[in-house]
């Protein structure tokens, strides 16, 4: 039985993620708890956990990302499971959000999925969600159970300061992104820019101006989401054109869908620093890609709030920290 500091303490991982539960397993000195996830032959999800959580406060490890939908079907099965089992409590390890886009009504008739994964979850009987920069803060409005917003800033402003980077200018791909860019550009003391951009149709990216000096400087672009990379290259080729000299991008959470590898290969984009909350496959990792390990930063908020201390000095950029 795996205790810390007193308190008896089961990790599991589901499918979404296993190479990243590991990490955290390891950093936290545990190993993950034994279960199986199985289909039937006409696609329904089956779960068994093959040893007691009785009295435990339980840590599930699943991001929701693509498929999204069956990655949330195993996490309310296995929570439903949980709870029927008496596990102390039932905590939701989600670096990724699905549906964290849908966050309100754009239009008449449209519904917040983001609000009803969040009714889903606690129906099942959740009682804590970690989250990893969440799409939009008020989804943690959406939850009437506790919920822990990590960031990713300190790991990604660690990796960039190792570069010694001169003449940085932060980049925010949107008007909405620039409370997130401009976090990122106190920890360099760097000016920021906005890119001013429209979209005449679905995935269609029309960069309308820039808005700050890029010229001469090296920029880097700052978002939360890399899906289709439209946006982001379209930005890039943008910046160039406007005099800067090479361009890098941050994004936390790697979707990667459809044509996105090809569009980040064939851009003028020198280096796109990501996560792991999403696991690439073999496919996707090219060279530009370069995934940093959430597991340190993870794995010291979950220890935090086993011993109910305070997690949000882990958001903070700190010369000191080692992530």
């Amino acid at each position: 039985m795996a205790t810390i500091h007193g308190k008896k303490i089961k990790l599991f991982s589901l499918s979404a993620n296993p190479e990243l539960a590991q990490e955290i397993a390891e950093c936290m000195g545990l190993g993950l708890s034994d279960c199986t996830i199985t289909r039937f032959a006409d696609g329904e999800i089956s779960v068994n956990i093959g040893e007691t959580v009785r009295g435990h406060d339980v840590f599930v490890i699943q991001p929701t990302s693509a498929p999204a939908n069956d990655h949330y079907m195993e996490l309310l099965i296995f929570v439903d499971a949980l709870k029927r089992a008496s596990a102390r409590t039932i905590n939701v390890v989600m670096p990724y959000y699905g549906y964290s886009r849908q966050d309100r009504k754009a239009l008449a008739r449209q519904p917040i999925s983001a609000k009803l994964m969040a009714d889903l979850l606690q129906a099942a009987g959740i009682t804590r969600v970690v989250c990893m920069d969440l799409h939009a803060a008020q989804i943690q409005g959406f939850f009437d159970v506790p919920i822990d917003n990590f960031e990713a800033l300190p790991i990604m402003v660690q990796y960039l300061k190792k570069k010694k980077l001169q003449d940085l200018v932060i980049v925010a791909p949107d008007h909405g992104g620039a409370s997130r860019a401009r976090k990122f550009a106190n920890c360099f003391n760097a000016p920021l820019a906005i890119i001013d951009k429209r979209r005449p149709s679905p995935n269609v990216v029309e960069v309308m101006n820039i808005i700050g000096d890029v010229e001469g400087k090296n920029a880097v672009i700052v978002d939360d989401i890399i899906d289709t990379a439209g946006t982001l290259t379209e930005a890039a080729r943008a910046l160039v054109k406007a005099g800067a000299k090479e361009v890098y991008a941050v994004a936390t959470h790697p979707v990667l869908s459809g044509p996105a590898i090809e569009r980040i290969q064939k851009s003028p984009i020198k280096e796109l620093i990501t996560t792991n909350s999403i696991r690439l496959p073999e496919e996707k990792r090219i060279a530009k890609i370069k995934q940093l390990s959430i597991a340190k930063q993870i794995s010291r908020g979950l220890i935090n709030i086993i011993d109910d201390k305070s997690v949000s000095a882990l958001f903070q950029y700190k010369p000191e920290q080692n992530f």
